[in-house]
């Protein structure tokens, strides 16, 4: 299991930072994984899941 910094996670789906959160927030995107004090990280195959269910709904 590979997890993913914010950086890594608006690469792979072209979304902002404030998207990435908003959607978290609506329940519309993975949530994230706190890995310290002030650090997250997203698991790597949640957000491939989620890129694959956009590309099935087109």
């Amino acid at each position: 299991m590979k997890l993913l910094k914010l950086k890594d996670v608006m690469a792979m789906t072209s979304l902002s930072k404030a998207s990435v959160y908003r959607q978290m927030n609506d329940g519309k995107f993975p949530a994230s994984v706190k890995i310290g004090p002030r650090s997250v990280a997203w698991v790597s195959s949640e957000i491939e899941s989620w890129i694959e269910e956009k590309i099935n709904l087109r």
